[in-house]
């Protein structure tokens, strides 16, 4: 398997991660359950998926999202944790000039810039989590106390209820 950009940023600060891959089905929209079916073709909860969404917000900052597959983010709270009034999701021509990432294999880590990044604190509730390695068809497999320290991330609630 080659390295990704995020898996050489995990092995430069010595993180212990797994990689696993799937078989990828080129269908990541998130509507149709994309994350929820990564976590099916692991085999594992998919409470343990993390998607990550990238939204620009008024101001024009980039702002990084990451939560569990089973959840929809709750626009109105990620608006209050990062203090802005509106946001929007990226569009998905924008997202490889501004991530470096395309949809479907975008990771928090490694990404073009070091964007403000929140983790939804229900990942937490788990030894390991998964996020996209930065390529379709590849999963980590890491603590979410690692991957919060490596995105220098904050957690907070972030599911519609």
């Amino acid at each position: 398997m080659k390295k990704t950009n995020a898996m050489r940023i995990l092995d430069k600060f010595n993180i212990k991660y797994e990689a696993c891959e799937y078989e990828d089905d080129t269908e990541h929209k998130l509507e149709h359950g994309a994350a929820s079916r990564t976590a099916q073709k692991l085999g594992i909860n998919p409470e343990q998926v993390f998607k990550t969404i990238v939204f620009r917000a008024e101001t024009k900052e980039i702002l990084v999202f990451c939560q569990s597959a089973i959840s929809e983010i709750n626009l109105k709270k990620a608006r209050q944790i990062a203090n802005v009034k509106e946001v929007s999701p990226i569009k998905e021509q924008e997202l490889l000039s501004l991530t470096g990432y395309v949809r479907g294999g975008c990771s928090p880590i490694g990404m073009k810039k070091q964007f403000r990044t929140f983790i939804d604190e229900s990942a937490l509730l788990h030894d390991q989590i998964c996020i996209s390695a930065g390529v379709r068809g590849i999963q980590l497999k890491l603590s979410p106390e690692d991957l919060i320290k490596t995105t220098n991330a904050t957690t907070c609630d972030l599911i519609l209820e």
